[in-house]
């Protein structure tokens, strides 16, 4: 019973000592504060261990539609880009609503996930999409007139690498989130 007692005052002060961190925007999440830099590497971490991730749009009568799909390397902004068919149900999706998520997780080695919130763009720009070219769409007939571009700029990101230490909150499970200016 004793035992019990200090438990409950260690974390009771830990919850305090938290909370001051917030009030004086030290911490960014309510976990522990971890500096947005820390997350973002940890980020790139999980999403370039992946080939495959989701992508969640909103269709016309407001229900999400997740697809899987191949993201092109991702670079140092974090933006993430994805080609696609121009008459593709998900281009009509993000031109009428260009908000997005995106899911990037390693189930096989249980090291974490990435949840990007963010504003999707559907690129047709022909010579960006040779720029970018892959090399196995050279077996696809006219693949510039199929394609197109999506560009995601991410808004928030929720973040959970296990080797880095970095997990959900213990009582409401949130991720640490990163929110990047628009």
């Amino acid at each position: 019973m004793k035992n019990n007692y200090f438990k409950k005052q260690r974390i009771g002060l830990f919850v305090v000592f938290l909370a001051f961190l917030s009030m004086n925007g030290i911490a960014q999440n309510q976990q522990a504060p971890f500096p947005k830099d820390t997350l973002i590497k940890a980020a790139r971490e999980i999403m370039l261990s992946t080939h495959f991730c989701a992508l969640v749009t909103i269709d016309s009568t407001g229900l999400p539609q997740v697809r899987t799909m191949n993201p092109f390397p991702l670079k140092d902004d974090m933006v993430i880009w994805f080609a696609t068919g121009r008459k593709s149900r998900k281009v009509k999706d993000m031109r009428h609503n260009p908000n997005v998520c995106v899911y990037f997780a390693d189930h096989k080695n249980a090291s974490g996930y990435v949840t990007i919130n963010g504003k999707a763009e559907v690129i047709d720009d022909r010579e960006l999409l040779v720029k970018m070219k892959r090399d196995y769409w050279e077996s696809i007939p006219n693949w510039q007139d199929i394609f197109v571009l999506i560009k995601i700029t991410p808004v928030t990101m929720d973040v959970t690498n296990y080797a880095r230490g970095i997990a959900g909150d213990p009582e409401t499970s949130r991720a640490p989130r990163v929110i990047f200016s628009e």
